[in-house]
């Protein structure tokens, strides 16, 4: 039998609990464990006893905390690079090299989160030696906005209105030179491609202008890589918009009366099948000329500005509170000095 146990004070809420010595054999059972246990006995309200174990708590060891952090950090979402434009909208740069397992899921969160900061639109400007993500953004509801020789960008928009971002250039930007001597020579030439090639015309130095070019620099420049001759930009005589001429962009033809600073011809014989130096009234009494408005009236008004009944356009140099960048402004100086 049991001794008899004390009784228990009535100021007690809890259990008492005593240590008990540990048979051998139940010793040996529990090394088993892999942590050590503390066995009691407790006497209960109703006077039974109760066997218990208790496992002590032991800290954490500071290597399981820094894997915890570590693994938690894993887990936050990684968001693609971007810098915001001034029309709510973001612009990625990618850079780095990735498959598209891992790209995607980026993607995804980085879209979540610029939604989540009100953003609009999304442009992602790919190089070219990550084409292979071109794929997955089309998937992902990106489309093509415009190509550059080295990137593609591409699009995306967020919210559920419609959609504002602004189509791709819609213009390409043209200039014909009008250079005319002292003796009433204009200056011309036979192109050996394109819709001229054979057909024995004379015209005007053409060519398009360069991103980042302006329309004076432009037409001094394609006067000097088809002939050689040197010159210096006058007016803007007229220019001419239409529509459709290149893969479905309009066009914008600007018209510009030189002044050579050089006679010698050396032509670019790449484009240039011919080139000399003309009589004007040579030059417009070509059937060709004489059969199409647009050439006739361009001619009629480079009549007019040789005998001092037209004025076109000079540029002036100019800023914009928009930019520190310099730009050129087209418009009649005579006009508008005889006007103050």
């Amino acid at each position: 039998m049991l001794r008899s146990l004390p009784k228990l004070s009535p100021l007690l809420s809890s259990p008492r609990t005593t240590n008990i010595n540990i048979p051998r054999f139940l010793s040996n059972s529990l090394r088993c464990v892999s942590s050590p246990k503390t066995i009691t006995r407790t006497q209960t309200s109703t006077g039974r006893i109760a066997m218990t174990t208790r496992a002590p708590i032991r800290p954490r060891s500071s290597s399981t905390v820094s894997s915890i952090t570590a693994e938690d950090h894993v887990r936050q979402p990684k968001l693609l690079k971007s810098t915001d434009d001034d029309y709510d909208g973001v612009i990625v740069e990618v850079d780095q090299p990735m498959d598209a397992t891992t790209f995607v899921p980026i993607l995804r969160s980085s879209i979540s989160h610029w939604k989540q900061l009100g953003k609009k639109g999304v442009w992602i400007k790919l190089p070219i030696h990550l084409v292979s993500l071109v794929e997955p953004l089309v998937k992902e509801g990106f489309w093509y906005h415009h190509a550059e020789p080295k990137y593609l960008m591409l699009v995306y928009w967020i919210p559920e209105t419609p959609n504002t971002i602004p189509v791709n250039a819609s213009h390409r930007v043209g200039i014909a030179a009008f250079v005319m001597n002292e003796k009433r020579e204009v200056l011309v030439v036979q192109e050996n491609s394109g819709h001229f090639r054979g057909t024995g015309v004379w015209k005007f130095p053409t060519g398009v202008v360069d991103q980042g070019e302006d329309i004076c620099v432009a037409a001094v420049r394609e006067v000097k890589e088809e002939t050689g001759v040197d010159s210096e930009f006058v007016e803007v005589l007229a220019f001419r918009q239409s529509h459709k001429s290149f893969f479905e962009k309009s066009d914008l033809f600007f018209v510009c009366m030189m002044r050579p600073l050089s006679s010698d011809i050396h032509m670019q014989r790449l484009e240039i099948e011919a080139a000399r130096w003309m009589p004007f009234e040579e030059y417009s009494a070509q059937p060709f000329v004489q059969k199409h408005d647009l050439l006739k009236y361009i001619s009629n008004i480079c009549s007019a500005k040789i005998d001092g009944r037209y004025t076109g356009y000079s540029a002036v140099s100019t800023s914009s509170s928009f930019s520190d960048k310099k730009y050129y402004l087209y418009l009649n100086a005579g006009a508008l000095k005889s006007s103050l």
